[in-house]
């Protein structure tokens, strides 16, 4: 007895259902693999996760703690603008808000062979998300002379009444720029920063650091 014919049309039918069976499970099994990798990979730490990272939203919650970036005052003297102060005029004070050990230190070892007269090192009360220079409207020139060393800083207005300038080194600080790289010249105005506002249009924040406050144990320690 011989089997009948098979009907062609039906093979091809059954070949090409095999055949799409075979890519869609081929696509699944690299799917799985994929994702098994890439959960391995954030496990182990080779890749940071996206929600590991802040979220930051530009122009509103940060912008309105700290408002906006004074403008360079009218210096007597110069009228082309406000020159650079001497580094050796800037009274600064380093301030950790990090949570990372020594790095008061550590800027402020830099910023002092490079002239800058350093009144203290301490350590915040509380983390920042980004370093900062703090200052009140008598160190604006100040203030904006030493944002020149640095690749990108906040600059915050706040209601203290003498020239001291402090810079806070938060998390995501940025280290000094290289003495050759610092755009500053003495006898070149300083430039504005973008969208900056006069200082007396602006309603100052609360002083972060009070002056004249002892720097911390640690920060003695490493004087």
């Amino acid at each position: 007895m011989t089997s009948p014919a098979q009907d062609p049309v039906r093979v091809e039918r059954r070949r090409r259902e095999h055949e799409r069976q075979a890519v869609v499970f081929g696509l699944l099994v690299a799917l799985l693999a994929v994702t098994g990798l890439g959960a391995l990979a954030l496990y182990t730490g080779a890749i940071d996760s996206p929600f590991d990272q802040p979220i930051h939203t530009p122009g509103t919650e940060e912008a309105a703690e700290v408002g906006p970036v004074p403008c360079l005052p009218a210096v007597e003297g110069q009228p082309d603008g406000a020159l650079p102060v001497s580094y050796s005029d800037v009274e600064l004070r380093v301030i950790n808000a990090s949570t990372t050990t020594g790095l008061a230190r550590a800027h402020a070892d830099v910023l002092r062979d490079r002239g800058f007269t350093i009144a203290l090192t301490g350590d915040l009360d509380h983390l920042l998300p980004r370093t900062e220079l703090r200052f009140g409207p008598a160190g604006i020139v100040a203030a904006y002379t030493l944002a020149g060393h640095f690749p990108e800083v906040r600059m915050v207005l706040d209601d203290r009444e003498d020239a001291v300038v402090d810079l806070l080194v938060g998390e995501e600080y940025e280290r000094p720029l290289p003495e050759e790289e610092v755009p500053l010249l003495a006898d070149q105005p300083l430039q504005n920063a973008p969208g900056c506002v006069p200082a007396e249009e602006i309603t100052p924040v609360p002083q972060e650091f009070a002056v004249g406050a002892e720097p911390s144990e640690e920060a003695a320690a490493e004087e």
